[in-house]
């Protein structure tokens, strides 16, 4: 079923804004309806339609915020010429599909993490890109998250001196959540541990060893055959002495909800607080024992936004302020990151740039999850990254 509203809107894209503006489609309205007053704000877009399965849904969202241009039916959105990048807001199984039909299509992709569910899935969005020349964008919050941009900064500045190792974890309680999400392999959905690590170390994961502990309950077992309550990986960075750990958990562990990344140089390492809304903790080397730890606070990065965008690193819109997504509430808002993921894509196509991070680098940090969760079932075993994300 599908249908489509608005020849005002139409009109108005063929007649009113500037051409240097991109007509964005937001596609799924639970997680996507924060990004929709980003990109009706920002200098360089519009948002210019939404699709959403439920019409009733669809209706309200489309209300409340004035989007005239409304579809049911993906397949036919993507058909609409008028739209020149689809935002991905799906559920995670239909991540893969829906990027590679819009590039097919001819539209740049945005899509929320992962990339997509399988190494396949990847190789074909990656392939695209290059044959298009379109772009892709992994939506991955962490590596905006102003605790990153903070930790990434101190770095670009010295003030960590040589990287030596790194580490993060993401663990959440998925008890309760719908659809897809009973069962789901821990590692399957790592790219907000993945990420950060990746992004620090500039420059793509090589390999990967991973061993899955404990077990879920049997019924969750059931649902994709994957055992384990934690995954834990060790990955080797290519052309690097670096090398990151990364632990994920979804179901059956005791853990307030965490996305953490701690950075260890030779001058200062940075560690993220082990209670959430807490100081990071930075220790600098060489000082005596008890002034080595240091609490400080990651500061707000808005101000390297348009102006017009930056409320939005401290507030959110969802489903219509009447409910909170809990993805927001578990992750503490995503550190500010939305309206940042929004500006890099934006400039990114506005400039003819590839962004960050751009089709390949996604489909490096998924596919650490995907051959780390293929390590664990065959109990640790070296899973190199296929050549494509190189």
């Amino acid at each position: 079923m599908s249908f489509k509203l608005g020849l005002t809107s139409r009109y108005n894209h063929l007649t009113m804004p500037s051409p240097k503006k991109l007509n964005i489609a937001v596609v799924g309205l639970g997680f996507g309806a924060e990004f929709i007053p980003i990109w009706q704000r920002h200098p360089n877009t519009v948002c210019y339609a939404i699709c959403q399965r439920d019409p009733k849904k669809l209706q309200s969202i489309g209300d409340a915020f004035g989007v005239d241009v409304r579809y049911t039916d993906y397949r036919e959105m993507l058909k609409d010429p008028a739209i020149d990048a689809v935002h991905i807001n799906s559920p995670i199984p239909d991540h893969g599909w829906m990027s590679i039909e819009a590039l097919k299509a001819g539209k740049h992709v945005a899509c929320t993490v992962p990339m997509a569910t399988s190494i396949e899935d990847c190789k074909t969005i990656c392939d695209l890109v290059k044959k298009t020349g379109l772009s892709y964008m992994m939506m991955e919050t962490v590596v905006y998250a102003r605790e990153f941009l903070f930790m990434k900064e101190q770095y670009e500045k010295g003030k960590l001196g040589k990287l030596q190792f790194l580490q993060s974890s993401h663990q959440q309680d998925m008890d309760g959540w719908p659809n897809y999400w009973p069962g789901l392999p821990p590692m399957w959905y790592a790219t907000h541990c993945v990420g950060p690590v990746a992004a620090l170390a500039g420059t793509p994961a090589e390999y990967v060893s991973c061993f899955g502990s404990g077990t879920i309950r049997p019924e969750l077992i059931k649902e994709y055959g994957s055992p384990f309550a934690v995954e834990t990986a060790h990955v080797k960075f290519k052309d690097s002495d670096l090398s990151a750990r990364v632990i994920r958990s979804l179901f059956d562990t005791a853990r307030q909800y965490r996305e953490s990344i701690d950075v260890y140089g030779d001058k200062a390492s940075i560690e993220w607080p082990l209670v959430e809304h807490e100081p990071l903790v930075m220790h600098t080397a060489k000082l005596p024992e008890h002034k080595i730890p240091k609490l400080v606070k990651a500061p707000d990065y808005a101000k390297r936004l348009p102006k017009s965008i930056r409320d939005f690193t401290t507030k959110g819109v969802y489903d219509l302020g009447k409910k909170t997504h809990l993805s927001f509430v578990q992750g503490s808002g995503h550190g500010g990151s939305h309206p940042h993921l929004a500006h890099e894509f934006a400039t990114a196509l506005t400039e003819g740039r590839p962004p960050f991070p751009n089709a390949k680098q996604s489909a490096n940090w998924t596919c650490v999850g995907l051959c780390a969760h293929e390590s664990a079932l065959a109990g640790g075993k070296i899973v190199k990254l296929p050549a494509f994300t190189q």
